[in-house]
């Protein structure tokens, strides 16, 4: 029958592949692979899709674009520079950006790319710090996205510095005397990268090379093994009614989440060629073509490049000359120390955490921010710090447009750069504390819902609800974040010398660490705070009238056998 013919072509076409290839089994047992829902999970995926549109786009550029450092006379259609000389590149640009049908689209949707890949990476990190998803057994997949942030800001400044604009032109001139102000092998790195002094006829030709080849060709491997890593760890999931670590709660892949991740993708690409049509970036034919002796004013790099320059305008001039040579501090300290602290603090956080808590053991549940508040303060202060040398890239268009002192600026953003980090942290201490406080009383007590009655004996009391059962299994999944085994005893509260009457350093300063930063801040028992067992009284129940110490109604629900073990 006809209504049999279509079936019957695909089984035998999954017959003849299967007998070739032995699919079926691998592909039946990975379509119904789980994975947990949770908006979150989709802040990676964002990244993901725009490293593909970066690999469409680029590839449609690359058939265009001209590395060239040989001087041409422009005689394309934007009649402004028509007639000056400029690079090969920076005239392929103007072609891309006025002559080439759907060059401009894709020139600036390659370009909001670019921006979404390493902005979606930062939040995908930030989501997996802050929820603890790093820990055992995926601390070999949290090097590896370090290292791809690493190499998606390289990625960035070579695609940025290829235009030859005199935007690109003034980063790539501030690129070159970092690379000079190395010890040692800063004259070499600068002579390889530009192909002699300054500014060379090499540098885009060898920038176009590590931008559409070498590095991206690392990026796909390091995000092909990620992938691959996530895949066989198994996806961590957020803490809720039924699920530990030994289960996953969620989707198939086939149907359910193959569809959305479609989806998804087509949003994201939508969202992307919305922006390259309507939403002009990098307008390359206002800055003109780079020439060594002028600048542009008002102009910034992008926002992950700004760290960098900020940096250099709050540092002071400092300079170290020792038996006949110069160390431009000015230029070492802001081009390595603000990055190197960054991306080495995520590289080693998982393994001091480890050494600091003594916790080896597997983690497939994360944490709610909340629950762990001194690593959620340290993320706070590193965004913090992020975000001033951000704003201070910015310092002379602010000084500009609100009438303020430069140097007040510089002065200014020196000192916040030391002090917003370290408010940050106690802030979002007593925000996190304050919040599990919070969780503790609406488990004790139900949650509040506006509502106000008044007693016969004329009290009046707020009547409180049981909280959902979704929401308490997910409060009730709060683990306290473990103290080093004997933490507590050695180096002692009394003073005692540990083990044998000799004092260890690192052991005590390694328990001390361990005490402040593990523990249990705010158990759930301290909601119930008539001292009972949490569940709390009803209205007209007896005993304690259905109130707390407060006045409040404890209108509770019993959820002993709720609780986690």
């Amino acid at each position: 029958m006809s209504t049999g013919s279509t079936p019957g072509r695909l089984a035998r076409v999954g017959v003849f592949l299967d007998d070739r290839l032995g699919a079926a089994t691998f592909l039946k047992r990975n379509m119904r692979k789980i994975f947990p829902d949770h908006w979150t999970f989709l802040l990676g995926e964002i990244a993901l899709y725009s490293f593909v549109i970066l690999l469409l786009t680029g590839t449609f550029l690359t058939f265009f674009f001209k590395p060239g450092m040989n001087e041409v006379v422009y005689n394309g259609s934007y009649s402004p520079l028509r007639g000056v000389t400029m690079s090969e590149a920076y005239a392929s640009s103007l072609d891309l950006s006025f002559d080439v049908r759907g060059g401009l689209l894709m020139r600036q949707m390659h370009h909001w790319a670019a921006l979404l890949f390493i902005g979606g990476m930062m939040i995908h990190m930030l989501r997996v710090f802050f929820n603890g998803a790093y820990r055992k057994p995926r601390e070999l997949n949290w090097l590896i996205g370090v290292a791809l942030l690493a190499l998606a800001l390289f990625e960035g400044l070579t695609g940025y510095s290829l235009l030859d604009d005199l935007l690109s032109g003034a980063g790539l001139r501030i690129t070159a005397g970092v690379a000079q102000s190395l010890p040692v092998v800063g004259t070499w790195l600068s002579f390889f990268l530009i192909g002699g002094e300054y500014p060379g006829q090499d540098v885009i030709a060898r920038f176009y090379s590590i931008h559409i080849l070498l590095i991206p060709a690392v990026l796909l491997a390091l995000i092909t093994a990620h992938l691959i890593l996530t895949w066989v760890l198994k996806h961590t999931q957020m803490p809720g009614k039924g699920r530990t670590n030994d289960n996953v709660v969620g989707a198939p892949t086939y149907p359910s989440f193959m569809i959305k991740s479609g989806a998804y993708f087509m949003f994201t690409f939508g969202v992307v060629a919305l922006l390259g049509t309507f939403a002009q970036i990098n307008p390359v034919w206002l800055y003109g073509p780079y020439v060594p002796s002028d600048i542009s004013a008002g102009t910034q790099p992008d926002f992950y490049l700004a760290l960098l320059d900020g940096s250099l305008r709050l540092m002071p001039s400092w300079e170290i000359n020792f038996l006949g040579f110069t160390l431009p501090m000015s230029v070492l300290i802001p081009a390595l120390v603000p990055l190197g602290i960054i991306l080495t603090g995520l590289a080693l956080y998982p393994f001091v955490e480890q050494w600091v808590t003594g916790d080896r053991r597997e983690h497939h549940i994360v944490d709610r921010p909340r629950n762990n508040p001194h690593r959620t303060a340290i993320g706070v202060s590193a965004v913090t710090f992020y975000g001033v040398l951000w704003l201070m890239a910015s310092n002379d268009v602010i000084a500009s447009v609100f009438h303020l002192s430069l140097n007040k600026m510089i002065y200014i953003g020196r000192v916040l750069v030391f002090l917003g980090p370290a408010l940050a942290y106690l802030v979002t201490y007593r925000i996190c504390v304050g919040l599990q406080r919070r969780d503790a009383d609406a488990l004790g007590h139900g949650v509040e819902t506006g509502v106000i009655k008044r007693r016969p004996t004329g009290e009046y009391f707020e009547v409180h609800v049981p909280s959902l059962e979704s929401i308490e299994a997910q409060v009730r999944g709060k683990e306290p974040v473990p103290i080093l085994e004997g933490a507590a005893e050695e180096g002692g509260g009394d003073g005692a010398p540990p083990r044998g009457g000799k004092h260890h350093p690192l052991r005590e300063l390694r328990a001390r660490m361990s005490r402040a930063y593990g523990g249990e801040k705010v158990p759930l028992g301290d909601g119930d705070h008539d001292g009972h067992d949490g569940r709390g009284g009803r209205e007209g129940s007896g005993g304690h009238d259905g109130r707390d110490r407060a006045g409040r109604a404890a209108v509770g629900r019993g959820t002993e056998e709720k609780r986690s073990p």
